[in-house]
């Protein structure tokens, strides 16, 4: 009888210890891994966004100046030999 009793109180501590010093902190480093990407993930995209605004703001200011050349500005080409 003593001895079922102590190995069962074993048996509690190993699952204790399995449970609070593997399975727990197992568990809050994973949930702080997804995080820690969701978090980088967003960064990225919040900068492929603005690096798009930019590229698309240049092309329509690029497109408004080889519409409305002016005449100041206009070089006449001359072949260099």
């Amino acid at each position: 009888m003593l001895l079922r009793i102590l190995f069962l109180i074993f048996i509690f501590y190993l699952l204790y210890k399995l449970v609070f010093d593997f399975i727990l902190p197992v568990s809050k480093a994973t949930s702080q891994v997804r995080k820690k990407v969701q978090e980088m993930q967003e960064a990225q995209q919040a900068q492929m966004r603005q690096q798009q605004q930019a590229a698309s703001s240049t092309t329509q200011q690029q497109a408004t100046r080889a519409t409305t050349p002016s005449d100041g500005d206009y070089i006449d080409f001359e072949e260099v030999k």
